[in-house]
């Protein structure tokens, strides 16, 4: 686990490192401590805009002592997108979850980079900027681990959420490509207010299920247009 302090002092060792000025966007559990909502984390979640950069912040992290680590034994084999994992060789085990573009099978969309008003400096060459809690939310489903779902029991218990923002989202993700969107952040809030009794509001599943079943329509008649 490392805390907030540590973990600036590490993003500015990584920068001091860095040959190239970059825009990198911080997501899960770090997202979570620069909104104060948690006080250490485990995963430093990086998203960065292009593979260049990505490559550039491993090697930069690489020269202070991290090493690569297999992203299957954590994600599991059946994830897409998974991320460059990179973990210390001695001391704390924190570890960087770097990913480019997408978080497993979640677009890290124009709108999300717009929201992430929250911005950080270290040294001259990393820029660092926060998701906002809106889209944490919707992030935390596409891996569904338990420790996932308390943090965004935390996020709903703690801030005002407009859920407008997050159903906008969610059918945003769906015009660039994520069919299934609408059924896994359907899924994911049920569990929250099933198993977790966070108060998810009834109109704000009802509309997902209305959108998804709207979807499923609109998939049938292409099938049958196909067909015909």
């Amino acid at each position: 686990m490392i805390n907030a302090r540590a973990q600036q002092e590490l993003l500015l060792s990584v920068s001091k490192k860095l040959k190239n000025r970059m825009v990198v966007y911080a997501v899960g559990g770090t997202a979570m401590m620069f909104n104060g909502l948690k006080d250490a984390t485990k995963d430093i979640d990086l998203v960065f805009d292009n593979e260049k950069d990505r490559t550039e912040f491993e090697e930069a992290a690489k020269t202070i002592g991290y090493t690569n680590l297999d992203s299957v034994t954590v994600y599991g084999a059946e994830k897409e997108n998974k991320p460059v994992m990179l973990t210390r060789q001695k001391g704390e085990k924190e570890r960087f979850d770097l990913f480019t573009n997408k978080v497993i099978s979640f677009f890290f969309s124009e709108n999300m980079k717009k929201r992430a008003e929250n911005t950080y400096e270290f040294g001259n060459n990393l820029i660092l900027k926060i998701a906002d809690i809106h889209d944490l939310i919707i992030m935390k489903c596409a891996t569904d681990r338990q420790r996932d779902a308390e943090d965004v029991k935390t996020i709903i218990e703690s801030q005002k959420i407009n859920w407008k923002i997050v159903i906008e989202e969610a059918k945003h993700q769906l015009k660039l490509g994520k069919e299934t969107t609408l059924l896994e952040l359907g899924h994911f809030l049920e569990k929250l207010k099933n198993e977790l009794k966070i108060n998810i509001p009834d109109n704000v599943l009802d509309e997902l299920y209305e959108l998804l079943k709207l979807q499923v329509s609109e998939k049938n008649k292409k099938s049958n247009n196909k067909i015909s």
